[in-house]
C-alpha cells in the first residue's frame, strides 16, 4: 500500500506534555525523511474528526496555539468527559510513504487527569488508542474506512508516564503529530561508497547493500556489503577495497589517490607509497614500480622495494698453482659487488697452441672441481689438461643482474703451460676371440695419451686366486694374446698405458673366461671364416661368431636373483654399479620402519612450514601448497602432504614410507624430497612444488600446443629419471602419466612411489585391478607383472611405451574405454596401441619395442635415453610420421580418430575430436555436411579460422580418415 492514514481514539483529559517515539536512534547515524508534519503546517490541516465537528459540543476541534518558541502551530482538542460510551476520532490526510517499509509516529500531547475534574463518570480515560489504514489511494470520506476498530490496525494505547492536577485546560490536547521513516545515510566505509538505503519492515530486519569501490580502489576476497538495520544503522559489513597497486588510500580511506612522481606502490592494500629505492625512478603517477636507471638492473626475484643493482668488477689477485696436468686456480673477491650478495664465479678454459693458430675452447674431458659455472667460492681445481700445452683461464666474476647487461662480464685472466703428465686410463677393452686356452683382446688408446704412448701393460689372473699372484705382459700396440691360460676359466684383465713419464692408471678390472673342451669342439663346426683381402697385407683372420664386448664402468647392476655368472657370461664388471651410486634399501625391511625414515629423511621443524592452500586429497589426507623457510636458505614454495588426524600407527608407517623411498634418490628428472615432520600434528611430507602439476592434465589442458621436439624432450626427462632409479636396483610398479610431475619450465619428474603398499591392499579401483591379493593398473603394466607378479625394470620399460603413447596422444586415456580384462585379452593376442595422431614413426617403434612380450627383448632405459638424444640432435628423424590407415589394419582400433559414421551432424564429430570450439566457424563457412568435410585442404581449415598448428594437423589428419572411410565404403557398395 503506498498510502495510509492515522487515526486517534481518544477518551481521556490532559495530563501532562509527552513526546512519544516508536524508536531511538543515533541521530548521527540514521538518517530521518518525514512525511508528514503538523507543526510546519501555514493554514488549517483540515484533519477529519467523528462525531462530525458541531453535532457535539465535545467533538475534536482544530485550534491555534503557540509552541513553547512562540511559534504558531495548529492543535486538534476534545474535552467530552461527561457522556457515556463516547467514541472521539480525528484522522490525518492520506500520507505518502514513498517505499518506506518501517514509519514511525512522534506525537507530542497533553491530557488532564480523571481526579481534576468534578464529577467525572467511571468512563474516564486517561489514554488514546493509535490506529492506522493503509489503501492504493486516497479513497477516504468522512464515513469510510468506517469509525470502529475493525477496518483499523492498531498501534499502541498511549499514556502519559507522570501526572498532574489542574483546574483548567482541554481534557486532550493533540499538540504536534510527525510522521516519518528512517535510513541508512550515503557512506563511504571500507573502501566502498554505499547509497541511502531504507531500513527494513521488521526492528530487527536487516537490508543488504551493495558497495561500490571508490575510483582506483577493487573488491577484496569478497563482494563488498553493509547491511542496514532498522534504525538506519549501518552494520555487519562484509568484504572490503582496496586501494589499487599505484594508489593509496588518504582523506581518512574515502579516497585512493594516484602515487606521486619519485614514488610507488606495488601492490594493492591499505600501505602508503613508497619512495623510488636507490638507482630507481617513475615515468609517471601511479607507479606500481620504479624503472631501474641506465647500467643498474633488477631481477625477477629481487624484491621491488631493493636497489637497482649493476654487475660486479672483475675478480682480483688471480694465482695459479700447476700440477703436471692440473692446476689449481685462486683468486680475491671484486672489488666492487654491483651492491649485490650473489656474485659467483664462471671459469672460461681456453687451449692455445698446438698449430691451431690462436685459442680455442677446452673440449668437454676437461674436469673441474667442484664445477665450472656458478662457484661460489673463489677457488677452483681443473684437471685432465693436455700435457706441454698453453692454456688461459678466465675468471669471470657475475652476480643475479649480469645476464640483464649487454656487456660480457668482467674478467681476470691468468696463462699457465702443463707439465709432462702420465697417460689417463684406457677405458675400453674388447675380448676379440678365445680358445681352451687363450684370449685375444683388443683396447682403445686412453682418452689423454699426454704424450707417445711407448707401450701397454696387460696384468691377469685367475679370478679365483689373489691379485698377488698375478701376471704381466707389454705390448707394443693396443692388441695382445694370452695363452698358456686354462679351459674354461675366468680371467681377470687390467691394462695401462705408459708413456715417458711413467704408466698411467690401471683400467677397470675386466672379466673373460676361456672355452671348456665341449664348447670349443661345439663352436669349430659352427665358425664360418671371414675373409677379408687386402692388398696391402694379404692376411686372412678366422673370427669367432661370438664376440663378447665388455664396457669398463658400465652403470648396470644385476637382477636380484640371477648369479652374477650366469646369462651366457656376457657381462662382468669389477661391481654391481658405477663407484658412488647407491643401491636402492627397501624401508619395509628394517625391523622398526621409522629408523628408515630418520635414515632416508630429513626432520624439518613444523615453524618451518607454512600452509598456504589446499590443493587436493591424497590416500592418507590433504594435499597442501606452501613455503618452506630453513635458517640460513630462502623460502621457497613446496608442495605439503600431511597425514590426517586419527591415524593408525599403520597408515602412519605407510604414509611415511614413501618419504624413505624418495630420501634415498638425487636426480633432476626425479621428484625431490625436502623433508618431513614426524615430531609435531599433523605429520607431513615436503617435497618441491611443480607448478604444471600431473602430466596428462597438463597435457589434457594443452591440447596441440607442443611441438614435437617439446614432447620428446619431455619422454627424454622421464626416461632419465626412470634409467637412474633403474641403476638404483628400484622398480617403479606404477609408471604413468598421471604419476608424472610437471614444472613450470616443463622438466617432467617421476614420483608417487607409493605403489608398494597396493599390493596388500584388495579393494576395488577403476585403474588398479585386484589381482593375486594386490591392485594393479592394468593399463600401464606389462603382461608378466600381470599374471606372475613379476616386476622389474624391464616391466617399467613396458609401462613408460605407455606412457609415450599418452604423452604423443596429449592424455588419451590407453586403449579407450575397453574394459580391462579386454585390454589383458587383447594384448594376450598381440594387439597393441596404434600411433596417436602425427606421432612420428621413429616414436612409434620405440613403443613397440617397449611392449615386446619377451621382457628380455625391451630395450634398457640407458638405450632409450640414447635413443631419444639422437632424435633430439637429429629432428630429421621425426619428420617421418606413421601413414593413416583406414581403421580396418590397424593393431588395435585407433579411437582417437573415430568413424565419422557413427555421428549425424559435424558438431557431433568435431566434438567427439575434441575440436567442439570451432562448430560456429564450419556452420559459418558452409563446411556442414560430411561431403563437404571429407574434401577439405589445408587451406579451407585455415580459411575456417583455425590458426593453432595442433588443432590444424588434428583436423586434417580427421578429414583425412573420413575421406579414407568414405572410400572404403563406396568401394564395398560396388
Amino acid at each position: 500500500m503506498d498510502l495510509f492514514y492515522l487515526n486517534v481514539w481518544a477518551f481521556s483529559t490532559p495530563i501532562m506534555d509527552i513526546l512519544w517515539m516508536l524508536w531511538s536512534i543515533p541521530a548521527v547515524i540514521a538518517v530521518e525523511e518525514t512525511l508528514m508534519d503538523s507543526t510546519t503546517a501555514t493554514a488549517e490541516l483540515g484533519w477529519t474528526v467523528y462525531p462530525v465537528s458541531g453535532s457535539s459540543d465535545n467533538s475534536w476541534e482544530e485550534v491555534s496555539g503557540y509552541d513553547e518558541h512562540m511559534n504558531t502551530i495548529r492543535t486538534y482538542q476534545v474535552c467530552n468527559v461527561f457522556d457515556s460510551n463516547q467514541n472521539n476520532w480525528v484522522r490525518t490526510k492520506y500520507i505518502r510513504r514513498r517505499g518506506a517499509q518501517r514509519i514511525h509516529v512522534e506525537m507530542k500531547f497533553s491530557v488532564r487527569d480523571c481526579s481534576s475534574i468534578p464529577n467525572v463518570p467511571g468512563s474516564c480515560k486517561e489514554t488514546f488508542n493509535l490506529y492506522y489504514y493503509e489503501s492504493d489511494s486516497d479513497t477516504a470520506t468522512r464515513t469510510s474506512p468506517a469509525w470502529m476498530e475493525n477496518p483499523w490496525i492498531k498501534v499502541d494505547t498511549i499514556a502519559a508516564d507522570e501526572s498532574f492536577s489542574q483546574d483548567y485546560g482541554g481534557c486532550m490536547s493533540l499538540i504536534a503529530v510527525r510522521v516519518f521513516y528512517r535510513k541508512c545515510p550515503r557512506i563511504i566505509t571500507n573502501g566502498a561508497l554505499f547509497q541511502e538505503t531504507l531500513s527494513g519492515a521488521e526492528s530487527t530486519s536487516l537490508v543488504a547493500a551493495r558497495g561500490v569501490c571508490i575510483p582506483n580502489a577493487e573488491e577484496v576476497d569478497v563482494p563488498i556489503k553493509l547491511y542496514c538495520n532498522g534504525d538506519g544503522e549501518w552494520m555487519v559489513p562484509i568484504g572490503r577495497c582496496m586501494c589499487k597497486a599505484g594508489n593509496e588510500a588518504v582523506e581518512n580511506g574515502t579516497v585512493c589517490r594516484a602515487c606521486p612522481s619519485g614514488f610507488f606502490k606495488p601492490t594493492q592494500g591499505d600501505e602508503a607509497c613508497m619512495q623510488c629505492p636507490i638507482n630507481s625512478r617513475t615515468t609517471s603517477e601511479g607507479a606500481i614500480n620504479c624503472v631501474c636507471r641506465n647500467g643498474y638492473y633488477r631481477t625477477d626475484s629481487d624484491p621491488l622495494q631493493m636497489p637497482c643493482t649493476t654487475v660486479p668488477s672483475a675478480p682480483q689477485a688471480v694465482i695459479s698453482s700447476v700440477n703436471e696436468t692440473s692446476v689449481m686456480l685462486e683468486w680475491m673477491p671484486p672489488r666492487d659487488s654491483g651492491g649485490r650478495e650473489d656474485v659467483v664465479y664462471n671459469i672460461i678454459c681456453k687451449s692455445c697452441g698446438g698449430g691451431r693458430g690462436g685459442c680455442t675452447r677446452c673440449g668437454d674431458n676437461v674436469k673441474f672441481l667442484p664445477r665450472q659455472l656458478g662457484l661460489t667460492e673463489s677457488r677452483v681445481y681443473i684437471s685432465d689438461l693436455l700435457a706441454h700445452t698453453q692454456y688461459t683461464f678466465e675468471v669471470q666474476a657475475v652476480n643475479g643482474v649480469s645476464d640483464q647487461s649487454p656487456y660480457s662480464p668482467q674478467y681476470a685472466s691468468v696463462n699457465i703451460t702443463t707439465n709432462q703428465a702420465a697417460p689417463s686410463t684406457v677405458s675400453i677393452m674388447h675380448q676379440v676371440s678365445r680358445t681352451v686356452d687363450s684370449i685375444t683382446l683388443s683396447w682403445s688408446q686412453p682418452d689423454q695419451p699426454n704424450g707417445v704412448i711407448l707401450d701397454y701393460e696387460l696384468q691377469y689372473y685367475e679370478k679365483d686366486q689373489s691379485e698377488y699372484n698375478s701376471t704381466t705382459v707389454r705390448s707394443q700396440t693396443n692388441t695382445a694374446v694370452i695363452r698358456g691360460l686354462k679351459s674354461g676359466s675366468i680371467y681377470v684383465f687390467q691394462v695401462r698405458a705408459r708413456t715417458v713419464a711413467g704408466f698411467g692408471r690401471y683400467s677397470g678390472k675386466l672379466y673373460f673366461q676361456t672355452m671348456t673342451e665341449e664348447e670349443y669342439n661345439t663352436s669349430i663346426q659352427e665358425k664360418l671364416p671371414l675373409i677379408i683381402g687386402s692388398a696391402a697385407a694379404g692376411l686372412v683372420f678366422l673370427i669367432a661368431l661370438v664376440v663378447i664386448i665388455i664396457v669398463c664402468n658400465r652403470r648396470r647392476g644385476f637382477d636380484r636373483g640371477d648369479s652374477e655368472y650366469t646369462d651366457k657370461l656376457q657381462h662382468y664388471t669389477s661391481g654391481h654399479m658405477s663407484p658412488g651410486m647407491k643401491i636402492y634399501i627397501d624401508p619395509f625391511t628394517y625391523e622398526d620402519p621409522n629408523e628408515a625414515v630418520r635414515e632416508f629423511a630429513k626432520e624439518i621443524d613444523i615453524s618451518c612450514v607454512k600452509i598456504e592452500q589446499v590443493i587436493g586429497a591424497g590416500e592418507f589426507g590433504e594435499v597442501c601448497s606452501g613455503n618452506l623457510k630453513l635458517p640460513g636458505k630462502r623460502e621457497m614454495f613446496v608442495a605439503i602432504k600431511t597425514l590426517k588426524s586419527g591415524y593408525t600407527e599403520k597408515q602412519r608407517r605407510d604414509f611415511l614410507s614413501e618419504a624413505s623411498i624418495m630420501g634415498q634418490f638425487d636426480h633432476p628428472n626425479v621428484i625431490h624430497l625436502e623433508g618431513v615432520v614426524t615430531k609435531s600434528s599433523p605429520v607431513m611430507i615436503v617435497t618441491e612444488f611443480m607448478e604444471n602439476g600431473s602430466l596428462d592434465t597438463f597435457l589434457r589442458q594443452n591440447d596441440g600446443q607442443f611441438t614435437v621436439i617439446q614432447l620428446v624432450g619431455m619422454l627424454r626427462g622421464i626416461a632419465s629419471g626412470m634409467k637412474y632409479l633403474a641403476d638404483m636396483n628400484y622398480v617403479h610398479r606404477d609408471l604413468a602419466a598421471r604419476n608424472i610431475l610437471v614444472n613450470s619450465n616443463l622438466v617432467c619428474k617421476v614420483s608417487d612411489f607409493g605403489l608398494s603398499r597396493f599390493l596388500e591392499d584388495d579393494t576395488s579401483d577403476p585403474t588398479y585391478t585386484s589381482a593375486l591379493g594386490g591392485k594393479i593398473p592394468i593399463r600401464w603394466t606389462a603382461p608378466e607383472a600381470i599374471q606372475y607378479r613379476k616386476f622389474t625394470s624391464a616391466s617399467d620399460v613396458w609401462s613408460y611405451g605407455i606412457v609415450m603413447w599418452e604423452v604423443m596422444s596429449y592424455g588419451e586415456r590407453p586403449y579407450w574405454d575397453m574394459t580391462n580384462q579386454d585390454v589383458i585379452n587383447a594384448i594376450e593376442q598381440d594387439y597393441r596401441l596404434p600411433p596417436p595422431m602425427d606421432c612420428p614413426s621413429a616414436l612409434h617403434q620405440l613403443m613397440l619395442d617397449c611392449w615386446q612380450k619377451d621382457r628380455n627383448n625391451r630395450p634398457k632405459f640407458s638405450q632409450i635415453v640414447n635413443n631419444l638424444d639422437k632424435m633430439i640432435r637429429n629432428p630429421n628423424t621425426l619428420k617421418a610420421m606413421t601413414p593413416l590407415s583406414t581403421g580396418v589394419h590397424l593393431p588395435l582400433l585407433d579411437r582417437s580418430i573415430p568413424d565419422f559414421s557413427t555421428f549425424s551432424t559435424v558438431d557431433e564429430w568435431l566434438d567427439a575430436i575434441k575440436m567442439g570450439q570451432y562448430k560456429e566457424n564450419f556452420a559459418s563457412s558452409d563446411f556442414s555436411t560430411f561431403d563437404v568435410v571429407s574434401q577439405m585442404t589445408m587451406d579451407d581449415i585455415l580459411r575456417v579460422g583455425v590458426t593453432l598448428a595442433g588443432h590444424q594437423k588434428k583436423i586434417l589428419n580427421s578429414v583425412q580418415m573420413m575421406r579414407a572411410q568414405m572410400n572404403q565404403i563406396q568401394s564395398v557398395e560396388v
